[in-house]
Parts: C-alpha cells; structure tokens; sequence
C-alpha cells in the first residue's frame, strides 16, 4: 500500500504560478515512477509530467516550458507550475508506478487547480 499526501491546489490567474507537492509514503520500491496526471471536467486523465527512479523527467508537450517536475526526497515530488493557463483548470492527482518489481499502482486523492479571470 502506498499513501500520498498532496498539497498545493489551488486557485491562480493566468499567467500565475502554483506549486504541487505530493509526499509518498509506505510500501516504496526503489524503481519506480511518480508524477502528476490531471483530468479536466468532460476529459480523461491525461499525463502532465513524470520524473523516474534516476531523475528522468517526462513532460506533456502542454506544459513544457511552463511546469517542472523534480524530486526532493525519494519519494517526495513537486510540479512548479508557471504561466498558468485556463485549460490548466484540473483536478490533478498524484502517481506512483512501479517499474520491472511489483509493477503496482496507485494515486493520490487528487488536488484541484483552477485557472481563471
């Protein structure tokens, strides 16, 4: 079992910044994946960035240039989200994936990002 707590939703102009944070606990393998995924209201959850057990980040073409992804402890990551945009607007939700081992699953309970005006 694997538990997140996620933090850092929020409400933001366009052209404003937010800055998730998603803490993994429990049940940990060493190859693994986590990122963020978000699923806008009418949408499927989609991919917004990953960053693997070696740091190996990977971005929807969406956002690059605007989030960064980047981990602070094993664990632990954080999606800076700059020039934020309406179609940002999401409930975005934390991931862990493991890789080779285990292969589980899981997600946090998702945190919800609004964009507007």
């Amino acid at each position: 079992q694997v538990d997140f707590v996620e933090s850092g939703g929020g409400w933001a102009q366009p052209g404003g910044s937010l800055r998730l944070s998603c803490a993994a606990s429990g049940s940990i393998n060493t190859i693994h994946v986590m990122g963020w995924y978000r699923q806008a209201l009418g949408k499927q959850r989609e991919l917004v960035a990953t960053i693997n057990a070696i740091d190996h980040t990977n971005y929807a073409d969406s956002v690059k240039g605007r989030f960064i992804i980047s981990r602070e402890a094993r664990s632990t990551i954080n999606l800076q989200m700059n020039n934020l945009k309406p179609e940002d607007t999401a409930v975005y939700y934390c991931n862990y994936r493991e890789e080779i081992v285990g292969l589980r699953t899981y997600w946090g309970q998702g945190t919800q990002v609004t964009v507007s005006s």
